[in-house]
């Protein structure tokens, strides 16, 4: 289930069924279905919240806010979700992933795969701080990615 939240003038940015097919794609291992919000912005929105929440005083092109609340003790939101669990938020830069994709000579929606695929990872607890969290959570979205027919985006 998914939230779309439109803040952005940007054109060419992907329809419902393609974060759908992402999303779910990328929450395969999750028991139950899950409902995640995905919100695009412009720069000032992103540049904004990056600020707020990692001390980075710039747009990035994805945000991945987990959700660290047990939704089953909230009654309300529990009934509101019924069986979907809240995995979190993704905050995505539509201009940005558009600059980047253009700059990296990428194929604008195999950006946005890739992006939205990386921050449902970190959704799910996947991170890439050090070598081996970073090497694993790579050679998943690697292995996702192909399943899709979109070549290594590492290389």
């Amino acid at each position: 289930m998914i939230d779309l939240q439109l803040a952005t003038s940007a054109a060419d940015v992907p329809d419902i069924e393609q974060f759908q097919q992402w999303l779910t794609l990328a929450t395969q291992a999750q028991p139950l279905a899950v409902e995640i919000t995905v919100r695009l912005v412009d720069d000032e929105e992103s540049q904004q919240l990056n600020q707020c929440y990692r001390g980075k005083d710039k747009p990035t092109n994805v945000l991945s806010f987990p959700a660290d609340m047990d939704t089953l003790a909230i009654p309300e939101l529990a009934a509101e979700l019924g069986d979907n669990p809240y995995l979190g938020d993704l905050v995505i830069n539509a201009p940005l992933v558009a600059r980047e994709a253009q700059a990296q000579n990428k194929a604008l929606m195999d950006h946005w795969a890739h992006l939205v695929i990386h921050g449902c990872l970190h959704l799910q607890g996947y991170d890439h701080i050090d070598d081996a969290q970073a090497e694993a959570m790579e050679s998943l979205e690697i292995d996702l990615l192909a399943a899709l027919g979109i070549a290594n985006p590492y290389t």
